[in-house]
């Protein structure tokens, strides 16, 4: 790959005519970064260029001291000559695909994508280019999703039915992206939702930076004896099976993830529900990502890249795999994924 306008190197994928790195494993002197999850947005790079919509998450996860330049989608920056701008990806608050373009060669690093609507986030949107490099989370035929609001449907009903049985209802999601999606589409009607420490700052910083989601109490700031039977309280996986738990008494346990697609995961994780819902786009959303881009040239990471980038090689595509050193979502998002994706 040492001829193209972006290289593997040790630190992930750079590009050596604007000297910048995207989404770098380690400490690089500028990272352009996707989105703030830390499996994209690692700490310790001397300077960070992002989507101004990521920006107050970004720096929940990066911390303070952290030097990070913003702009707006669509929006170009040149840098040593090479013209980068950021459009939106689907995935979460602020995720954005790179398109770099230098002496007429066009490329998009995608970072995650969902080509389904989310009102916690800008819609995915299709970039044309040479080369595109694409995630592969879910890169296998299986994995087909329901529509959106069927499931937030089913969730809703779980939850009234949890109350009628006297049980309280605790869903797991992830702190950063699925935690928002679920609370913008829950129904306040239905009783008082309540967020685990965890999923607070990263919550606030959505409100703060637009999103209108629904109140949410602290579960820590109930009073002793709180009757919550008629409470949803959302929780990172992290807590399931914890001491934490058992404040609420009775409960039923549901987990959203598109994990949930494959029977007997839900059983694995001891869960009473499990609801498919996804921030990563299922196999025909790849395929038709991939199509609408009109690229000469597919690299495929994360996932299942082998079997996408097999699967488009058969249908004539030049297509690779580009090794990631990461897979899944780090620290509360994430003690679950690892072999099974990310936040999911």
């Amino acid at each position: 790959m040492p001829d193209t306008l972006l290289q593997l190197t040790e630190s992930g994928l750079y590009c050596p005519a604007g000297d910048f790195a995207i989404d770098p494993w380690r400490p690089v002197a500028r990272a352009i970064v996707t989105h703030a999850h830390s499996d994209h947005a690692r700490p310790g790079s001397r300077a960070y260029l992002a989507t101004r919509d990521s920006e107050r998450v970004l720096r929940t996860r990066l911390g303070p001291d952290a030097r990070i330049e913003t702009a707006a989608y669509g929006e170009v920056v040149s840098i040593n000559g090479v013209d980068v701008s950021f459009h939106p990806a689907g995935h979460i608050l602020g995720s954005a695909q790179v398109r770099i373009a230098y002496r007429g060669e066009v490329w998009v690093v995608s970072g995650d994508y969902k080509t389904e609507p989310d009102v916690t986030c800008a819609p995915f949107e299709a970039v044309r280019c040479h080369t595109f490099v694409t995630e592969s989370t879910f890169g296998l035929p299986v994995y087909r999703w329901p529509a959106q609001e069927r499931v937030l449907a089913q969730i809703n009903d779980w939850w009234r039915g949890n109350q009628e049985a006297g049980r309280a209802s605790i869903l797991y999601a992830y702190a950063l992206g699925k935690a928002q999606r679920l609370l913008a589409g829950l129904d306040p009607a239905i009783g008082p939702i309540f967020i685990h420490g965890a999923l607070i700052r990263l919550t606030e910083d959505y409100r703060a930076s637009g999103v209108s989601l629904p109140p949410t109490r602290y579960t820590g700031e109930a009073p002793r004896g709180f009757d919550w039977l008629h409470a949803m309280i959302l929780a990172p996986p992290s807590a399931h099976g914890t001491p934490w738990m058992r404040k609420f008494g009775p409960v039923a346990t549901g987990f959203a993830s598109g994990w949930m697609r494959i029977r007997g995961t839900r059983r694995r994780r001891a869960l009473d529900r499990g609801f498919v819902l996804s921030d990563h786009a299922d196999w025909p959303g790849l395929l038709a990502a991939i199509d609408a881009t009109g690229a000469e040239r597919v690299w495929v990471t994360h996932g299942y890249a082998a079997v996408l980038a097999r699967w488009l090689q058969e249908q004539g595509r030049d297509a690779a795999v580009v090794p990631t050193r990461f897979e899944g979502e780090m620290g509360d998002d994430g003690a679950a994924e690892t072999g099974e994706g990310e936040e999911a």
